[in-house]
This record gives C-alpha cells, sequence and structure tokens, in this order.
C-alpha cells in the first residue's frame, strides 16, 4: 500500500482525504527496491540535473554506498566528489563550507542519512540547485520533507529548504544499516499518535488549521510496521520496506502540509531542547532514539491530562528578561519570539478556560481517538530493542525533567506541555511521564 500512495504523490494523482485537490509532491522520482545496484544511472539520468554532479558523503556512507553510486554516474556527468569528515554535524557552519566545495556543480547528490540530506537539503536550495539522496539508512523522517534540520547559533532550527528531485532506498543496504539507526527510524515513526494529539489539541483550542491528510497516508504501513517492530532487526525486507515507506510519507505529509506540524510536537521540543543543553559527558543519541523515548513522556501526560476534568488555565507571567537570562544573550530575544505568541494573557487564559469547560467531554473525545495507549507505544519498542526510558540514553532523571519542563518555551506550537503548565499540572506530572 506504502508504495502504491508514494507512486499516486509523485503522479500527482493521489485522492486528498480532506476533500481538496489530488495531492502532489515536488519529488520526482522514488525508488524503493529489494536491490538498485546497477540500476543508479537509469535512476538518475532521466531527472536531467545537469553535466557536474557533487557526490557528498562521509567515510563510512561513501564505503557503504558512495562508491558504488560514483562509479555509476560517471557515465552521466563529471563527478566531483564531496568527502565530509567522520560524523559531520548539521550546521550553519559545515553549509557554507559544502557551499563553497560544490560552487561548481550543477546538483548535489547526497549518499547517508539524516545529517548529509539535510546538509545537502539547505546547502542546495540556498544555491538553486537540485540535489538526489540515496539512503544508506532508515533513520529518520526528513528524506522528503521540505525542511532540514540545521543548528544556527547554537539553536537547532528546522529551516525552508526544498524536496529532493529523486529519492532513492536500496533495501539491502538499509537493512545491514547499524541497528541503532534502524531503531532510530522506528522511534520517528513512533510519535504519530502524540504528534496528531498535540496538533489537534491547538485546532481544537484556537481554531488553527488541522489536516487529517498527513495521517491517513500513514494508516497502513504504521499498522504493519507497529506489529512487525522485531522483524526489523531481524533483517526481513518487508518490515524494513514497510519503515522506509513510513519516514517517506511522513515526509511526504509534511510537505504537502508546507511545515513539520503533523511530524514534529510536543516530543520533539522536549528532544530538540535537550540537545540544547550542555551535554555533561552523555553519550551520543540518535535523534529517532530520543524521540522513541520523549515520545512515552508526551503520551503518558496526554493519556493523564484527558483522563481528568477540564483544566483551570492560569495566564504566563513570563517575561523577555526572564528568557534572556534563562538562554542567554544569543537565544534569549529568539525563544521569546517564539514564546510570546502562544503566551497566554489573562483575557486568552478566560476565553480558553470557557471553551475548555463547555467542550471538554468532546475534546478530549476527539483527541483520544487518534492516540495510542503509551502501554502500546512502548512495547514496539520493546520489541525492537529500542531505548523506551532516559537513562537508556544516558540522560540523568534530573537532566530530563528539566527539558520536559523547559522544552515548551524554544517555539511556538501549542502542546500538552503547554495545556499541563498553563494548568500548573505539569509539575506535580513530571514524576511520573518522565
Amino acid at each position: 500500500m506504502g508504495q502504491q500512495l508514494i507512486d499516486r504523490l509523485v503522479a500527482g494523482t493521489c485522492p486528498d482525504p480532506d476533500g481538496g485537490a489530488p495531492l502532489r509532491v515536488a519529488t520526482r522520482a522514488v525508488a524503493v527496491a529489494r536491490s538498485l545496484d546497477g540500476a543508479e544511472a537509469d535512476l538518475v539520468r532521466p531527472l536531467g540535473l545537469g553535466r557536474c554532479l557533487a557526490i557528498v558523503s562521509d567515510p563510512q556512507t561513501h564505503e557503504v554506498l558512495g562508491a558504488r553510486v560514483t562509479r555509476a554516474l560517471q557515465g552521466v556527468a563529471k563527478i566531483v566528489s564531496v568527502n565530509l569528515p567522520a560524523h559531520p554535524h548539521a550546521d550553519d557552519r559545515t553549509v557554507e563550507q559544502l557551499r563553497q566545495t560544490t560552487a561548481a556543480a550543477d546538483a548535489l547528490v547526497a549518499i547517508g542519512s539524516g545529517t548529509i540530506n539535510d546538509l545537502c537539503k539547505y546547502a542546495s536550495a540556498l544555491d538553486g540547485k537540485p540535489y538526489v539522496v540515496f539512503g544508506t539508512a532508515p533513520s529518520m523522517n526528513g528524506y522528503t520533507s521540505l525542511n532540514a534540520a540545521i543548528t544556527v547559533g547554537g539553536l537547532k532550527k528546522s529551516l525552508a529548504a526544498q524536496a529532493p528531485t529523486g529519492a532513492f532506498f536500496d533495501v539491502s543496504v538499509l537493512s545491514a544499516a547499524p541497528k541503532r539507526m534502524i531503531r532510530s527510524g522506528l522511534g520517528d515513526s513512533l510519535c504519530r499518535p502524540t504528534a496528531q494529539a498535540d496538533w489537534l489539541l491547538a485546532h481544537l483550542l484556537f481554531d488553527l488549521p488541522y489536516r487529517t491528510m498527513p495521517f491517513v497516508l500513514l494508516e497502513e504501513d504504521e499498522a504493519a510496521l507497529f506489529a512487525g517492530a522485531a522483524d526489523l532487526l531481524a533483517g526481513d525486507a518487508a518490515a524494513m520496506e514497510h519503515l522506509i515507506h513510513t519516514l517517506l510519507l511522513s515526509g511526504f505529509g509534511t510537505a504537502i502540509c508546507g511545515n513539520s506540524l503533523p511530524a514534529s510536537q510536543g516530543e520533539h521540543l522536549i528532544s530538540h531542547y535537550a540537545d540544547m543543553l550542555p551535554v555533561n559527558g552523555h553519550p551520543f543519541s540518535f535523534h529517532g532514539e530520543q524521540i522513541g523515548v520523549t515520545t512515552l513522556t508526551m503520551a503518558r501526560l496526554q493519556e493523564q491530562m484527558l483522563a481528568g476534568p477540564p483544566p483551570m488555565l492560569s495566564p504566563d507571567c513570563s517575561s523577555e528578561d526572564e528568557f534572556v537570562a534563562q538562554f542567554g544573550a544569543a537565544l534569549g530575544p529568539s525563544c521569546w519570539k517564539e514564546f510570546a505568541q502562544k503566551r497566554l494573557t489573562e483575557d486568552k487564559a478566560d476565553r480558553l478556560n470557557v471553551r475548555l469547560a463547555d467542550g471538554w467531554e468532546g475534546i478530549r473525545a476527539r483527541i483520544a481517538a487518534v492516540t495510542l495507549p503509551t502501554t502500546t507505544l512502548a512495547r514496539v519498542l520493546e520489541r525492537a530493542g529500542a531505548p523506551r526510558r532516559p537513562e537508556d540514553l544516558g540522560w540523568s532523571r534530573p537532566f530530563y525533567g528539566n527539558a520536559v519542563r523547559q522544552a515548551r518555551k524554544i517555539r511556538n506550537r501549542y502542546t500538552f506541555l503547554d495545556l499541563a503548565a498553563d494548568a500548573r499540572m505539569l509539575e506535580p506530572h513530571l514524576a511520573v511521564i518522565a
């Protein structure tokens, strides 16, 4: 089902479940196959990317797939090999370095997953060049999105970029990826219920736009993926296809919406805030590993809030000076600018309290209908051997509790973190939800 949906999206013939025009994406070619060995040139040549292609990889992705793609594309165009250092960073400095080294190229070919894809996506967008990606791991859902996660001045941001012209996935390569990267992709897929619940909450409280389309696209592959989570780590090709289809369709959903709202809510805020804090000796963890843990936190919070009476909200008394004192002179003003847009004044709190009091039963029924039990989500991670607790990431409880407590301050997205904090309920729940 997933491949059929992807083919229809690329062709512009997929019906919109919300009743709009047929859905269409900017990506012109997507291939997911048990093997793409020998097919690389045939996939790239019809896209007309130009006479000079910059193939971007790091030492690991070059060995896994980059050397093979380079050999295959030598008959398609002049090749410029760009070898990033091991474990490159998706930050503004690396983007500028990449732009300089690919200045003579007509297009970029990304060989990798999250970091390399985001770097090529953003750098190519800034320079008005197309790019294609050959994925090396099913580790995240950003392959087909329009945004890139780039750290700018120390603050991790989701920046407008562009979709890949082509996205190609050899299932045999994906299945051989490090197990942690496979678990990371599963973790990144786990947040659909919590992200949908948060987005629906903002819609029901503030009448903000909301669509079911991104979630309808995911229904069939998500169910099969969650049911067969253990098979992913056993090298099962069908399970891997469900995972990569889920990741691609999630990215397409955000691209069609024009933002990351369907796939990035409270669970991502916690992860992003944790990434902003000093590591203090914490071991490295993949983004999706973090999202698996933070999704369970958000699921517990949502369950507890929805099981109770209508929350009574109070005005927020934060100030820009407090944000500058907390985040520093560089990040404080930008965080305040985001938070101030959703901060509850006395009038806003009064209006929301009326809405909650009058419509809580309907609100919580609609939101509960799109969620999955925390126990179900935890079992998915458990079957795959993925992290489920902060300690599994090497994060202390005080560190993680602070991230949950403060995460809502960095982005203008009203989530259950805000609802709980504005109701003075977040702090009492921390011991349970974290």
